[in-house]
């Protein structure tokens, strides 16, 4: 049986993954993991609870996992919310907030990863991946700002670098890479959507389609690095 699992499948981005894995006739079941069941689960898609922020409840959702994941795809994340958005300067850097991001951006996937990575089919071609930004590039920073932000999805692609490394030893066939979805019209990009192009500015659906190709595109030699929605590669 070919399996699926998104994590963060209440966001805009994870809940379109969903639709596109299960309308792909690709895989015998696909998870929905996340706090809550979403509203409507297509035919074949079943919700497995989950907390991003929570240790244990990453533990045991993997736990429950009965069979070799074929695709895992980690689509949480954080840029604002009620307690505030990202910061213009350092005047604004808060320690209990700098943790939260932390929390959610990069620490959450990174446990995804410890949990999950080891339920990949051994001898088959797998991928994991964890939806990042291209803003947490550090050689692509030349606006500044958003420092929370930037670093915590900074610190994401390291951690998937080197989660791809050590996998790369016990399942050779596997890629683990980090995305970038463009800007996407859901709930975290909303306030920031100003000035962005039409073009520009991509459906959860679009996104969703188009992740979905460049993993499909991908080798284990590229197993690693960062890539957009369009497949070119984003330098760390």
């Amino acid at each position: 049986m070919a399996t699926a699992l998104v994590i963060g499948a209440n966001g805009g981005i994870g809940g379109a993954l969903v639709a596109a894995l299960a309308s792909s006739g690709r895989y015998d079941r696909v998870i929905a993991a996340a706090r809550h069941a979403p509203d409507a689960l297509a035919e074949g898609v079943e919700h497995m609870p989950i907390d991003i922020a929570d240790p244990a409840s990453i533990e045991a959702a993997a736990a429950r996992i009965d069979l070799p994941l074929d695709r895992v795809i980690v689509a949480t994340g954080i840029l604002h919310d009620d307690a505030g958005g990202p910061e213009r300067s350092l005047r604004d850097l808060d320690a209990d907030r700098l943790a939260h991001l932390f929390a959610i951006n990069t620490i959450g996937p990174a446990l995804a990863l410890k949990h999950f990575a080891p339920l990949l089919a051994k001898d088959a071609p797998a991928t994991i991946a964890c939806i990042s930004a291209r803003v947490g590039s550090i050689s692509d920073n030349r606006l500044g700002g958003w420092y929370g932000y930037r670093a915590s999805k900074a610190a994401l692609n390291q951690i998937v670098r080197t989660a791809a490394i050590e996998l790369a030893r016990s399942r050779p066939q596997a890629v683990c890479v980090a995305l970038h979805p463009g800007t996407v019209d859901t709930g975290l990009s909303k306030p920031f959507q100003r000035g962005v192009p039409a073009e520009k500015l991509f459906t959860p659906a679009y996104s969703a389609e188009r992740l979905l190709s460049v993993l499909d595109g991908l080798t284990p030699a590229q197993s690693g690095r960062i890539f957009a929605w369009d497949g070119a590669e984003i330098a760390p």
